[in-house]
Order: structure tokens, then sequence, then C-alpha cells
């Protein structure tokens, strides 16, 4: 436990928080979108949110894991240096950053879904307080990590609240569409 906290304190794990938590928040957050775009329940926006914040947490990090442990096996046979493993010799560090990805996933995930779970009984004011909570979490995931990387926490801040935006945008759209284009009814 010592060496995990000098290694999160040296910034070793800022790429899978970034990663987990910028993910985290732009999936789930898209897929409440998309779910209001094609105007469906918020029952609906419940189980979608969860299904995807526990699946797709559950996928990138162990996807995490497994690209670490992938560069390493190439660095291996292509007679490496082995500086990917830390100079332990094993493995085990990548479940910390597969597990780091997940949690930060979890943690910001679920914010989007917070008004729906404890809902106010108005669809679109859930969807209005979901969008409130997500903005501020992009804007934080991303002037968050200036505190290890330095620079500007407006410009990092405004740069994940943008790209979160887009993707987010995108899905509200499809689900309009998909419900306006195709008469899905739910």
């Amino acid at each position: 436990m010592k060496d995990f906290l000098k290694k999160f304190k040296k910034g070793v794990y800022v790429g899978d928080l970034v990663y987990g938590a910028n993910d985290g928040i732009v999936t789930t957050f898209a897929v409440v979108a998309g779910a209001m775009g094609a105007l469906l329940s918020p029952g609906v926006v419940i189980i979608m949110g969860l299904a995807n914040l526990l699946g797709d947490g559950v996928s990138m990090g162990a996807s995490n894991y497994l690209a670490l442990r992938s560069e390493k096996e190439l660095r291996d046979s292509q007679g490496g240096d082995g500086a990917l493993d830390n100079g332990d010799g094993s493995t085990s560090h990548f479940v910390q950053h597969g597990a780091i990805t997940f949690v930060s996933f979890l943690v910001t995930g679920s914010i989007p879904l917070i008004p729906y779970i404890f809902s106010m009984g108005n669809p679109q004011t859930s969807f209005v307080l979901s969008s409130v909570f997500a903005a501020v979490t992009f804007w934080c995931v991303g002037a968050a990590r200036t505190l290890l990387t330095g620079g500007s926490p407006w410009k990092a801040g405004a740069e994940i609240l943008v790209i979160g935006g887009m993707a987010s945008g995108v899905a509200f759209a499809v689900g309009w569409a998909v419900k306006t284009f195709f008469g899905v009814v739910i």
C-alpha cells in the first residue's frame, strides 16, 4: 500500500484517472442525452445508465490492464528494457492501473444519473440537472489534471467540457433522429 501511495503522489496514475473519469462522464451522459433525445422514460434512462456505468466501467478497467500487459509483452519479446513493469518483474501493478481506471469511471460516470435516481418527478428537470452536473464534472476533471501536469486549469477544464459537450450533443441528436425518423416508441 505504501508503494501504491508513493506512485499515486508521483502522478503515475494520472493517465488512468483522467482516462477513466473522462470516459465515465462522457459515456454515461451520452446515454442520458441519447435517451432524452428519444424521449425515453426516466426508468429507461436509469436502466441504460447503470448498465453502461457497470458494463463499460469493467471493460475500461480490464482494457487498460490488458493494454499495459500487452505493451510489456511486446517490449519483452523485442528485448525491451522492462521499464513498463517499474522494475518489480511482475505485472501486478497493471491491476492497480485497471482498478484506478474502473473506480474513476464509476465515480464520475454516476454523476449524471443522480438526478434520475433521486428523481424530481419531471424528466426535463432531471435532464437539466444532469446536464449541469455533467458540465461541472467535465470541467473539474480537466482542471484537476493540471494539479499534476501544470498548465491552465481554465483551458484544461474547457477542453474536456467541449469534448464532452460534443459527444453528448451527438448522442442527443442520434436519439432524437431515431425517434423522429424511425418512429421508435418505447
